[in-house]
């Protein structure tokens, strides 16, 4: 549905505004996703408060990718099988279109596998995110169709509207963060260079890490997934270890699980 939304610009048109605001959508949401449904719930790769995991829950949420418990077990269960028969998403086992999309169709995909998060499962508050996961997505819309309505109504010389905001600012910004969050999947197991030996296909590749703020090292992350760092090397353009580290700065989130120094050819953290 929020594919065929996309095709809403046929009738509400384009806005210099509705394209800036669909690009910030888009960056915000691809960092809520990586640091918190991925970094942080994932792998808990630093620390936080309950009340900042509830927000950063309810941020990554916003990407429509159902709720932090089902994303976090997924990548667990993906990590633990990694392009073997029991992984849902191997580009090498399951092809292409199955490893990007058809694998979270499926009615294995749909539950959550709760013996994967003991130490999530335990907190209402997500367990209820996770079971009415549509709440954050529904209120995203709303805010955006608003936001339009707002700027038509007090600023009309910007050309924007209701509807226009919410094409541009949620259906298509929300379809460009999924495919380049499912490319992950689909092309990070099957194009790039791998530096270390995982034992599965996991490649690093710079078009990808750009594209989703540092998740395309993945060979890196695969080898040592703990860290709230991907990129290994100074090189390696990693936005969300950014974000992190300026979070961290505040005080707001602790504990950042750095590169172990065992590591050959890290760069200084």
């Amino acid at each position: 549905m929020i594919h065929a939304g996309c095709l809403g610009v046929l009738w509400v048109g384009v806005s210099p505004v509705a394209v800036a605001i669909a690009l910030s959508m888009y960056v915000m949401r691809m960092f809520f996703l990586t640091a918190f449904y991925h970094r942080y719930f994932s792998h808990r790769a630093f620390r936080t408060s309950r009340a900042a995991q509830f927000v950063f829950a309810i941020l990554g949420a916003s990407c429509v990718q159902r709720g932090p418990l089902w994303w976090a077990a997924h990548h667990r269960s993906h990590h633990a099988h990694a392009d073997t028969p029991a992984d849902l998403h191997s580009p090498g086992r399951q092809g292409f279109w199955r490893s990007h999309t058809g694998w979270f169709l499926t009615r294995r995909a749909f539950a959550t596998n709760w013996d994967r998060i003991p130490d999530l499962s335990r907190y209402a508050e997500l367990r209820w995110l996770d079971r009415y996961d549509v709440a954050v997505p529904l209120a995203v819309l709303i805010l955006m169709y608003g936001l339009g309505a707002l700027l038509h109504g007090v600023a009309p010389a910007l050309g924007t509207t209701g509807p226009q905001m919410a094409v541009w600012g949620f259906c298509i910004s929300t379809v460009a963060v999924y495919h380049a969050t499912f490319c992950i999947n689909s092309l990070a197991h099957r194009y790039g260079k791998a530096r270390f030996d995982t034992r599965d296909d996991s490649r690093n590749n710079l078009w990808l890490a750009l594209l989703t703020l540092g998740e395309g090292w993945h060979n890196n992350h695969h080898f040592y997934p703990g860290s709230a760092r991907q990129g290994f090397r100074a090189r390696e353009v990693d936005l969300t270890w950014y974000g992190l580290w300026l979070l961290g700065k505040t005080g707001l989130i602790w504990d950042l699980k750095p590169i172990p120094a065992w590591v050959p050819g890290k760069t200084k953290d």
